[in-house]
């Protein structure tokens, strides 16, 4: 397990056999993506599965939904999938105006992630 960040927002990275699971939490704006864009530029190139873990996250603006949308399109050219886990109020909000909650396979929990197969 790894977490990166400051006093708003961080980023815990956790290797499972399924899944790399990036766990965020706090507000993700402009100010505080670089953890998230680390994290992502990190795990982005092995192609497996990676599930983003929003369900702590208070606040994202169009920079966090930008990077995800980016890391969702690098990881499916190295072959994997990224998935969301717990898109929350207000955070739902956001993608479901841009339409972003369509590109991606949400799930309740890690649980619900897990039990499901990888998404593609």
């Amino acid at each position: 397990m790894h977490t990166t960040g400051g006093e708003r927002f961080t980023v815990e990275a956790t290797s499972l056999p399924e899944a790399t699971v990036l766990v965020t939490k706090g507000e993700l704006d402009h100010d505080t993506a670089e953890p998230l864009r680390q994290a992502l530029d990190s795990v982005w190139r092995d192609g497996g599965r990676l599930l983003v873990d929003l369900s702590r996250l208070d606040f994202c603006d169009s920079t966090g939904l930008n990077l995800l949308l980016s890391g969702r399109l690098a990881v499916r050219e190295a072959g994997g999938s990224l998935e969301l886990i717990g898109l929350h109020p207000p955070v739902s909000r956001m993608f479901q105006i841009t339409g972003a909650d369509r590109l991606f396979p949400v799930h309740t929990d890690l649980d619900a992630a897990l039990a499901h197969p990888r998404s593609t």
